[in-house]
């Protein structure tokens, strides 16, 4: 905590220079902003393990590190950090690579050697509120408004970041694919308003059997489909079986005059034979339908 007692905006400067480092703290000292409190690193692979242990309000970014160069260390920190905004630090002689990295998501590129106190500060602030904005933005524009899950727009944009998430760390993930039951038969039987009600419950019932680091989508009209970060390959039965008892417990605790049922599909994906995510989608959803042929539903 500061003297006002509000806790610092906590700052990860990833740069390797040592020259430069000192002259961006010297800056942020001469700026006397007791909201800023800096941390720094001198490898890509140091930073992303710090990013990892979260805390980090904004990072400051060299694109050019003894572990990686260019952009593809700015896609990087996005993949592992992708709520914190991210200020690019560039020579005299790579304006260009810091408007390409501005482009692709970066907040801001400051120019090494031409910042002083003044600007320093004014893009750090900058950065925060217009990273804020554009991710209320975004979370406004991929949230189902009748479930408050992700909505089929913002579940490809999630699944293709953890797609290369995948790709990069080799660890796989889980696809379920589920369909909810007789959502016309409901719809016809008791009204649209109690159809509202049966996809509500659905999103309830998936939030309760994933964790909330998982990606729970509605993707259609009565398709929900989830990214299972942390499941591997041998976890789909675990997945059916909590599934399957979650669903068991809503109806019995329910006074619904009819019976929450799902058909269920899921696909594992692997980084070692990678593939595109409207690829898996495909793939849970042949499962799913061999369920609905095949029965029992869950």
């Amino acid at each position: 905590m500061n003297a006002t007692g509000v806790r610092p905006i906590k700052v990860l400067l990833i740069e390797d220079h040592p020259g430069d480092a000192r002259l961006l703290r010297e800056a942020l000292a001469e700026a006397n902003d007791a909201a800023f409190g800096l941390e720094f690193v001198d490898r890509l692979s140091i930073g992303l393990r710090r990013l990892s242990e979260g805390g980090i309000d904004l990072a400051l970014l060299d694109l050019g590190l003894p572990d990686s160069q260019g952009l593809d260390t700015l896609d990087r920190v996005q993949m592992e950090a992708p709520d914190v905004p991210i200020i690019v630090l560039t020579g005299t002689q790579d304006e260009g690579l810091g408007m390409k990295a501005v482009q692709i998501g970066a907040q801001d590129y400051l120019v090494k050697g031409e910042v002083d106190a003044r600007l320093l500060v004014r893009s750090m602030r900058y950065a925060i509120e217009r990273h804020r904005l554009l991710a209320e933005l975004q979370r406004m524009s991929f949230v189902d408004d009748l479930t408050g899950l992700r909505n089929r727009r913002g579940f490809f944009a999630l699944a293709e970041q953890q797609v290369k998430l995948a790709d990069r760390t080799k660890n796989g993930f889980l696809l379920p694919l589920a369909d909810l039951d007789g959502l016309k038969s409901i719809n016809d039987a008791f009204g649209h308003r109690e159809g509202d009600l049966a996809l509500i419950e659905m999103a309830r019932v998936l939030k309760e059997t994933f964790r909330e680091s998982d990606i729970i989508a509605r993707i259609g009209g009565d398709e929900f489909a989830v990214i299972a970060i942390e499941a591997g390959p041998d976890s789909a039965e675990i997945v059916r079986g909590r599934l399957s008892k979650n669903l068991e417990a809503s109806n019995a605790g329910g006074s619904r005059r009819y019976t929450l049922s799902i058909s269920l599909g899921i696909a594992s994906y692997d980084p070692e034979h990678p593939c595109p995510i409207d690829e898996l989608l495909a793939r849970a959803d042949a499962r799913l339908y061999e369920q609905k042929r095949s029965r029992p539903r869950l």
